[in-house]
């Protein structure tokens, strides 16, 4: 069984990363297999510069610690479940 991690980079001031919570939080009940982590960007900016994170939201997918995608802005529950 393969590790899937989704790490979201947010902040509580961005609205763009509010309308993606609701999302997170269906992918994080739908998909069992699948560890989701948060990031607060102003609470973590060394993590955030550990993945480049350039602009908010941005998801990072790992497989098995290593990071396979990554993705910014806000997106349909769709393209994410897709992505993972």
């Amino acid at each position: 069984m393969s590790n899937i991690e989704l790490i979201d980079f947010y902040a509580d001031w961005c609205g763009p990363c509010q309308i993606m919570k609701p999302i997170i939080k269906e992918i994080e009940k739908e998909l069992k297999n699948v560890k989701i982590t948060k990031i607060n960007v102003d609470e973590n900016q060394k993590e955030a510069q550990k993945y480049n994170v350039m602009s908010i939201p941005t998801f990072v997918i790992r497989k098995d610690g290593k990071i396979i995608d990554q993705l910014s802005g806000v997106l349909t529950k769709k393209v994410l479940v897709e992505k993972l």
